[in-house]
């Protein structure tokens, strides 16, 4: 059973809710233009183009994005962005107010870096003979990819931070908060891959199918 089965709601209304919260980052443009604030600006627009791509991946590779995995995408991308720019009037940030929120992101944005690699990984797995992922394998490497995922991104994340702070910038979404938030936050990245890993088959098949088409075709050639 699928999450909008269990909450009874429709395809119609997560398409709704995606582009509420597409409309929304646009109205945060405008935020960061007002702020003056070239960080914010380049924060928000990136947001803003994630949030596209769904579309872009169904209409240019013919892959099959479901109004629940453009929700989850769009959400992910949502969150993040409006973490960094706040509440408009307010002054303050969601990543630097809100208990967790960090941490939650982190959960919902590593879920999405697994899913692709859940995808990937299953159409190559069908794909080649001489390749076979028993089920708690996939499971394990899973976990274990975001993991790393993890680590490499919190490097990332150290070093704009660093360079930011150098260069005098703020609001850059990139803060670190010390050792022990950043192994919370790797716990929280687990916890995004253990769902996916989960119940990845619900709603990844049928992108899985088609990669692995176009690799059978590609071989075929």
């Amino acid at each position: 059973m699928r999450v909008r089965d269990y909450l009874g709601i429709s395809g119609r209304n997560q398409r709704y809710l995606a582009r509420g919260m597409q409309l929304t980052l646009f109205g945060l443009l405008f935020v960061a233009l007002e702020r003056q604030s070239p960080n914010l600006l380049v924060t928000t627009g990136t947001g803003l183009a994630a949030t596209f791509l769904p579309g872009l991946l169904e209409r240019d590779l013919g892959l099959p994005m479901d109004a629940g995995l453009t929700l989850w995408i769009t959400t992910a991308a949502f969150l993040h962005t409006v973490g960094v720019a706040g509440i408009p009037g307010t002054g303050s940030s969601l990543y630097a107010d809100v208990p967790y929120y960090d941490h939650m992101t982190h959960a919902l944005s590593a879920s999405v870096v697994t899913g692709v690699g859940y995808a990937t990984v299953r159409a190559l797995d069908e794909h080649s003979e001489g390749i076979h992922l028993p089920r708690r394998f996939m499971f394990a490497f899973l976990v274990v990819f975001i993991l790393a995922f993890g680590v490499i991104w919190e490097l990332v994340e150290f070093s704009i931070a660093v360079l930011s702070s150098a260069a005098g910038l703020t609001s850059t979404g990139f803060t670190q908060h010390g050792l022990d938030d950043t192994l919370l936050d790797l716990v929280f990245n687990a916890i995004g891959g253990v769902v996916v890993a989960l119940w990845g088959t619900v709603y990844l098949t049928g992108i899985s199918e088609v990669l692995r088409e176009r690799l059978d075709a590609r071989s075929r050639d």
